[in-house]
């Protein structure tokens, strides 16, 4: 009866930590961001022209960033590529670069605190149209 009850018991908490909802840091590309913070035309694949083209790369936090500054470590095709630093203020929970490329590949960009956190990674693949 014991073993029963507490299987019973480990299956509610199991659900319980299932369905409660799970908030984490997010990363979008997209061709803009409103007012308020949110993605407009987000995508993970963008042509751009031969000449280069832009994005914006949003970051989305569910608590306050803590830092002033914050640095995009971008990789393209696995290989390191560049690294883009933004003034930050302490209490965004959201905030966004726009970034332009001018090479075609898969690139990964992690953001991380001016404090060497990784607060996200994200993936893009840039194309030539």
């Amino acid at each position: 009866m014991l073993k029963k009850l507490f299987t019973l018991s480990l299956m509610a908490l199991t659900l319980m930590i299932l369905s409660s909802t799970v908030r984490a840091q997010t990363i979008y590309f997209c061709e803009d961001v409103d007012r308020d913070g949110y993605a407009i035309h987000a995508s993970d694949v963008f042509n751009i022209s031969r000449d280069g083209g832009y994005l914006k790369v949003l970051v989305r936090l569910p608590y306050t960033l803590g830092c002033r500054s914050v640095s995009y470590e971008i990789y393209r095709n696995g290989d390191y590529d560049n690294t883009i630093y933004q003034d930050t203020e302490r209490d965004w929970v959201w905030f966004y670069k726009e970034i332009t490329f001018y090479k075609a590949g898969n690139f990964s960009i992690d953001v991380y605190d001016s404090y060497g956190t990784r607060l996200v990674t994200g993936y893009v693949k840039i194309q030539f149209y």
